[in-house]
């Protein structure tokens, strides 16, 4: 039957509750359905969402998150798209939104990312799967702040995102709250994703500098480059997915966090 919700831009959408033709866009949202049980109701998804790796490999990939094969999700008759303001292109979610109900988010912390997957479960008929989830991230992500402060640990840190112009995770970033939550102070006080060269970094004598999977691909051979520029910072690989993927995936997340603190105090 239809069902009005109204998404995180405010927009009210109408749909057939529960949706069965699912298509989802962000590749941290995708993860959710799939782990709300929603196997069979997602049935478009972005070549960015690779988790579970067996839905990935059967489901209908329809391009990427920010571009778009319209025509291919157009052709699948969703009755139901799940979006992000950040991560998907303005003119293409404004396509879509003139032919099919479209529920955008709009994520800037660990509780909007909680809330975030509440409203998705009761969007898809998950609520209990949903508050289940948010159950062990709650607990998850306390224990790791009281494990933080524990173990003194308030270091200074950079993020970075993407080389050639190198760009960083600032303030008002899911990734920046993520960072906090762990004891660890972002250097860079811009909003958003500013550029900074590697001189610019160093005058912000940072005691980490971290390099993300994602979307960047930092690998082992870029770690020299950051050093010679910020000699006086330890730079480290880490998994942009922990830090950066605001749905089920941050259950997994808890984990990891808690043996890269134990990483940095040791």
């Amino acid at each position: 039957m239809p069902r009005t919700f109204t998404d995180q831009l405010g927009r009210e959408i109408v749909i057939e509750y529960p949706p069965k033709r699912i298509v989802s866009i962000v590749p941290s949202q995708t993860e959710l359905l799939f782990d709300l049980g929603l196997s069979n109701e997602v049935i478009g998804i972005t070549k960015f969402c690779v988790h579970p790796e067996s839905r990935f490999k059967e489901k209908v990939k329809i391009g990427g998150t920010k571009k778009l094969n319209i025509e291919l999700i157009r052709s699948l008759k969703p009755d139901l798209i799940i979006g992000n303001k950040e991560e998907n292109e303005q003119s293409q979610m404004e396509l879509l939104m003139e032919e099919f109900p479209v529920w955008m988010s709009d994520i800037a912390d660990l509780e909007g990312a909680k809330h975030t997957i509440l409203q998705i479960g009761e969007l898809v008929n998950r609520e209990p799967e949903a508050a289940y989830l948010n159950h062990l991230i709650q607990v998850g992500f306390a224990d790791l702040q009281v494990l933080a402060l524990q173990n003194n640990l308030h270091k200074k840190v950079a993020y970075l995102i993407w080389k050639d112009p190198y760009m960083f995770a600032g303030q008002d970033t899911f990734i920046n709250d993520v960072l906090m939550r762990n004891g660890l102070q972002n250097v860079v006080k811009m909003s958003r994703y500013p550029e900074l060269g590697l001189s610019d970094l160093a005058e912000l004598e940072p005691d980490l500098v971290f390099l993300s999977s994602e979307p960047y691909p930092f690998k082992e051979k870029h770690l020299g480059q950051v050093r010679e520029m910020v000699p006086g910072a330890r730079v480290m690989l880490v998994d942009g997915e922990m830090f950066s993927w605001y749905g089920s995936r941050l259950v997994k997340a808890v984990e990891y966090f808690f043996y890269l603190q134990k990483e940095l105090y040791s």
